[in-house]
């Protein structure tokens, strides 16, 4: 990266596109705003499908508490951090590029092993959410041969959209999520004659799955920090990202909360019903078979939306790490719709790896790897609020350094009540995988050395120590 600095201020040059080893003219569009919010809508959200454990873990009253308090613990900060790095660095590789300034390379590395691997096992999940809101309509899909032949078909279905491109991601993403919420608005309506505010009260704090509850919090409301890779493609990021990301935190707030308002509030409680693909049988109380179906399709509709805008991010990290030189060359190949083949190869590779886990395993993983990923994050935006305090900032969160720890204190804590609260299982494969990425990136760089493969020639080294003689505040 290049940082142009005078005695008072520094700014933020990015990559130049005839320095890059897959040239950027490919491009079909930028992304607009209006799917640009739909976008992290997806990644994020993507609806209310998967808060149904909350109740189960916890009962109405906490569930509902906590889709209220955490987006102030969590996703405010999060969100607010990544309007600012996202604008200070508009390119592909987001968050890595943010650590790498921070910390080095090898840290930087690890940060996109961390995210990337997490997001593939993020993305595992809704293949399984996609069939598990159809198997009560059709019950060869619970499990077997069908199932896996299902899982592995809709898989490749939406890697190719992806393929396509972001313009018809972004389009789709549009489409997706008005006809994923919509029946939720229908089902709010015919509620109404049904709802007994009472039974929002109903909590027994002697009774709470905690562990559930927070992993099952947490995974719903995390990962604001993705669109940060797709920066590069977005129309004016610097304008475009804030706007953006503000306008979906109320979107995602508002898609959880009245869903759960509304199924708390109509239906007698039965804690044990509400497993992940409860929505329908409310929808089928309330409503009817119809509703029921209506539900079933906006659910899988919804997963697919998520789908293929987390495996976008994925992808064009790896994108964006192969041009900084941390990976090899040729993940930063375009195909002729300018997104980027391998990385959409190597992504979809690991999600039908990873499709024969179960939701509350696949869930503890993705969120114990993400919250490794944060604390980088955490440490890389204080320190360069520290080191840097007169870079260019277009978005800037008031406050100084100050603000910075004291808006960076609510999410670390929580951060480790998660992992507290993993399982001894989670624990080792977590952590297993974090000591794989320890070991790749010097692996890398031997094949570097050796030129046995071909990097970029903005190398990862040359570029941090590019940045450390000229970034000067």
């Amino acid at each position: 990266m290049r940082w142009f600095s005078g005695a008072d201020s520094a700014e933020y040059m990015p990559i130049d596109n005839d320095e890059l080893s897959s040239p950027r003219e490919n491009h079909v569009g930028r992304v607009p705003l209006l799917p640009l919010v739909f976008l992290i809508f997806y990644e994020v959200s993507g609806g209310p499908f998967g808060v149904e454990d909350t109740v189960h873990a916890a009962g109405p009253l906490l569930a509902l508490l906590g889709f209220l308090v955490f987006p102030f613990i969590w996703s405010v900060p999060e969100a607010l951090i990544t309007a600012e790095m996202g604008t200070m660095f508009p390119e592909n590789s987001g968050y890595v590029v943010w650590v790498s300034s921070a910390l080095g390379p090898y840290w930087g590395f690890q940060q996109g092993w961390m995210k990337w691997l997490s997001g593939v096992i993020d993305n595992a999940l809704y293949p399984v959410l996609f069939l598990d809101y159809l198997k009560s309509g059709i019950p060869a899909l619970a499990g077997g041969v069908p199932r896996t032949v299902s899982t592995w078909a809709l898989t490749v279905l939406l890697t190719y959209l992806n393929y396509r491109g972001l313009t018809i991601v972004g389009v789709v993403a549009v489409l997706l999520g008005v006809f994923s919420l919509f029946p939720f608005v229908v089902m709010g309506l015919l509620s109404i004659p049904d709802l007994k505010p009472s039974r929002w009260c109903v909590a027994n704090l002697d009774d709470v799955d905690w562990n559930l509850y927070f992993n099952t919090l947490f995974w719903n409301l995390n990962y604001w920090d993705s669109i940060s890779t797709l920066a590069g493609e977005v129309e004016n990021p610097r304008r475009t990202l804030p706007k953006a990301l503000f306008y979906a935190l109320i979107l995602v707030v508002l898609g959880y909360f009245f869903p759960l308002l509304i199924g708390t509030g109509a239906v007698p409680l039965n804690r044990e019903l509400w497993t992940d693909g409860y929505f329908s049988d409310i929808a089928k109380i309330i409503g009817g078979v119809w509703l029921r179906w209506w539900l079933q399709a906006a659910a899988a509709m919804s997963n697919m939306g998520m789908f293929v805008a987390e495996m976008s991010s994925d992808s064009f990290q790896l994108l964006g790490m192969a041009e900084r030189g941390m990976l090899p060359e040729f993940f930063s190949k375009r195909s002729r719709y300018g997104t980027p083949l391998i990385g959409i190869l190597f992504s979809a590779s690991g999600v039908i790896l990873l499709s024969w886990l179960s939701f509350q395993e696949i869930v503890a993983a993705e969120n114990f790897l993400y919250c490794f990923g944060m604390i980088l994050e955490f440490v890389a935006f204080i320190l360069l609020r520290i080191k840097h305090p007169n870079a260019s900032r277009p978005y800037k969160i008031p406050g100084g350094t100050t603000g910075a720890v004291a808006i960076c204190i609510p999410p670390t804590i929580l951060i480790f009540v998660v992992l507290a609260l993993s399982s001894n299982k989670v624990l080792v494969i977590s952590l297993i995988a974090v000591g794989i990425g320890l070991l790749i990136q010097p692996c890398l760089k031997i094949l570097e050395e050796r030129r046995w493969m071909k990097f970029s020639v903005r190398l990862s080294s040359k570029i941090d120590n590019e940045r450390t003689q000229s970034f000067v505040s």
